[in-house]
């Protein structure tokens, strides 16, 4: 006697499809949050060139400062964060070089309701300065935060 196998196998319509579906539903989940961390990535990178932008404009002027030594010394480079428009014209090497350096920032930096800004304060009659360069970063939610860099030097 011949022993015949017999397969009960019952239909699976539409199993393949649900599989399909539920693969398609993981992998869209899994794009969906490559693409969020491709963004933070691209806030961060942009946040960190404005810091590099603000670090080179402060070293910039300090460079400058350096070249004109006796005019720092004297004070014709201590400036406030009052005002970001810069001075017309210039008749001195100082008043050059702060009507330039506040022309960057305003240029470089992005600004909100305030345009992005800089400071130089002398520290206690010596040779030493503050740096401060300020500007604002937009947010999600829409209101800008403020962001600066502060560096010292000595002339």
């Amino acid at each position: 006697m011949i022993a015949r196998s017999i397969n009960h196998h019952a239909p699976q319509r539409g199993f393949t499809l649900v599989e399909a579906l539920i693969a398609v539903l993981v992998l869209s989940i899994g794009l969906l949050g490559v693409a969020g961390l491709q963004l933070s990535s691209l806030r961060g990178n942009s946040d960190a060139a404005r810091r590099s932008q603000a670090t080179f404009l402060a070293y910039d002027i300090a460079d400058r400062m350096r070249a004109n030594r006796d005019s720092a010394l004297a004070g014709e480079y201590d400036i406030a964060l009052a005002t970001a428009t810069p001075a017309a014209g210039g008749a001195t090497l100082s008043q050059r070089d702060l009507n330039e350096w506040r022309t960057s920032i305003v240029a470089t930096l992005p600004s909100g309701a305030t345009p992005a800004t800089g400071e130089i304060s002398r520290l206690a009659g010596g040779e030493q300065f503050q740096i401060t360069v300020r500007w604002f970063e937009g947010t999600q939610a829409g209101a800008p935060t403020a962001m600066q860099f502060v560096t010292r030097t000595d002339i």
